[in-house]
């Protein structure tokens, strides 16, 4: 007998929950009588706020927008239900249950008969278009949500702009985040389709402090500090009510989310190589080799602005000049970046297709990102980069716990 697919989904996710148990049991007898004392392998899944937007960023990311094919809300609520049991199996990690001799295998196998959790995390946003008239959602949108904004300089291509959903998928390991995306894509087929997708990684510190990015420049040096939780509040979730910085009105559901910009961002390699060391360094404003400002010795010195007015040793144009000047008046602009390199090979005529996967996540995009982003409009780097695709998304309150889903209190 074929069951309803509703009562398979509840199926699985029992059998999901039951796995993690035992999964917990293997990884603790693996590790029983050894003086080893590994990093914790699961990332918490449960809390106020979701994980992979202050935790530290792993070397793996898949960026996904879905288009959702709901017919209805109760529709929605499945897809939410849905994306709750796969992220909260997947990351806890676990052994999938056997479907039988005839029926197909319940999991890829790309990870082996169990699925470890290998710090994955898997964070869930909506956008603006989620809020039009298809779930009767239009009075919950947030307040600051709307399409991404085309800026002076930017190229957009509609096929890689924009979605009803965002999901990001992050670990050490591609392998995990590819399994991770193939389980969802199965799970959610016919409630939601990628209508685009970018494959982003990290480097490793090189010597130390920051990554950097394809352009060899140290990228994220001046955020803020992800594990001060009081600047995190300030800066980075909504809370309830209205709060100093945060829009008014905002709708009670978003308390504990955060705004989330994604910017895919094409590097003109070929003709950055061409020029002169000195000559990146003036147009970012820092040192290649260590990421010192360039009237600085060190990578975490603050620049003299103050000191340097007509712009003789940061020029006045430079990227790190013009996106954080460091005023009074600039200040309730600061977000946190996340973001990751991307390689897409070569296109048509063998450039190559490399850049930057740009996510940032702030309290109100109008003060933040979009401040940051008119600043820098005209700066001399939009020579060597293209921003051609990515949206503006609101990441979704924390899952509470076992009991609590994605979007709940949006849906309510």
């Amino acid at each position: 007998m074929k069951l309803p697919r509703r009562q398979v989904l509840t199926g699985a996710i029992g059998v999901g929950a039951g796995a993690v148990a035992g999964a917990g049991a293997t990884y603790a007898a693996a590790h029983a009588g050894t003086d080893e004392r590994p990093e914790p392998d699961a990332v918490p899944f449960h809390g106020v706020h979701q994980a992979g937007v202050v935790d530290a960023a792993p070397k793996h990311s898949t960026m996904v927008s879905l288009d959702v094919l709901a017919d209805d809300r109760d529709g929605l609520r499945e897809l939410f239900t849905t994306l709750t049991a796969r992220a909260r199996f997947l990351t806890a990690g676990g052994t999938p249950p056997d479907p039988g001799i005839a029926a197909p295998p319940h999991d890829s196998g790309v990870l082996g008969p169990d699925v470890p959790p290998d710090r994955l995390t898997i964070t869930v946003g909506v956008g603006a278009s989620l809020f039009d008239h298809r779930y009767g959602l239009a009075t919950r949108k947030p307040v600051r949500l709307s399409p991404m904004r085309t800026f002076p300089n930017d190229a957009p291509d509609p096929a890689w702009c924009h979605g009803d959903v965002s999901v990001q998928f992050c670990a050490p390991n591609a392998d995990t985040v590819i399994h991770a995306l193939r389980d969802v894509a199965r799970h959610t087929r016919g409630l939601a389709q990628i209508r685009w997708r970018m494959d982003g990684f990290r480097s490793p510190p090189r010597p130390s402090g920051t990554p950097r990015n394809l352009m060899g420049f140290k990228d994220g040096t001046s955020n803020p500090d992800r594990t001060d939780a009081r600047e995190m509040d300030r800066r980075i979730w909504l809370s309830a009510g209205k709060a100093t910085g945060q829009a008014a009105g905002e709708p009670s559901w978003t308390a504990g989310g955060s705004y989330q910009v994604v910017r895919l961002i094409r590097m003109r390699l070929e003709f950055w190589d061409r020029i002169s060391t000195s000559e990146q360094e003036k147009l970012i404003g820092r040192r290649r080799d260590t990421g010192a400002p360039l009237d600085g010795s060190g990578e975490f010195d603050t620049p003299k602005y103050a000191e340097d007015p007509v712009g003789s040793a940061i020029p006045l144009t430079s990227h790190i000049r013009r996106a954080n000047p460091r005023t009074a008046k600039s200040d309730p602009s600061l977000l946190l970046r996340r973001p990751y390199n991307y390689d897409r090979g070569v296109d048509a005529v063998g450039d190559l297709d490399m850049g930057l996967l740009f996510v940032c996540y702030q309290r109100d995009l109008a003060r933040q990102f979009e401040a940051v982003q008119t600043r820098l409009v005209d700066e001399p780097l939009v020579d060597y980069i293209t921003p051609f695709g990515g949206g503006y998304f609101f990441t979704l309150p924390g899952v509470r716990d076992a009991h609590d889903t994605y979007g709940r209190t949006l849906l309510a």
